[in-house]
């Protein structure tokens, strides 16, 4: 046993992984049912810093208004990435420090009209991504965007 624990020790970075500070940021806004229990808070949090690194949690297309998402796919789009940059922003990083961004979708039809949106996010390079045909969300969500950023120095 204390082989195994002396052979974990040296695989970790010389930094020490437990040193790394971890700030977790809420989840908020329209949460579908079940994300919640009575008395607790969401069952996730919306974003989750350590160190330099923030990783994003799925956000849906959902209005806060009427708890749906929107009956078009360019309003869809914007309204899931205008949740994306608040919780990347709320973190203190910007849309350009995305390096992976994860789309699940249940029309891969609207594949081009998401990036005609999409692309007005970002200033500079484009973050690595994957675009996902899924059956179903969330309350009836149209898309769910997660994605990773690293904080420029």
């Amino acid at each position: 046993m204390k082989s195994i624990l002396a052979a974990a020790a040296l695989m970790l970075p010389a930094t020490g992984w437990a040193a790394t500070p971890v700030t977790h940021f809420p989840a908020g806004g329209p949460l579908p049912p079940g994300a919640t229990a009575p008395g607790a808070g969401p069952a996730f949090s919306s974003a989750v810093l350590a160190g330099d690194t923030l990783y994003v949690s799925g956000t849906l297309d959902i209005d806060r208004a009427t708890g749906k998402p929107p009956a078009d796919a360019k309003d869809d789009a914007r309204m899931v990435l205008d949740n994306v940059r608040k919780a990347v922003e709320g973190a203190g990083l910007t849309m350009d420090d995305l390096v992976w961004v994860q789309i699940f979708t249940t029309d891969l039809g609207n594949y081009a009209t998401f990036n005609e949106v999409y692309r007005t996010y970002f200033k500079g390079p484009m973050p690595a991504r994957a675009f996902i045909g899924a059956g179903s969300l969330l309350a009836g969500a149209h898309y769910e965007v997660m994605g990773v950023a690293v904080r420029s120095k």
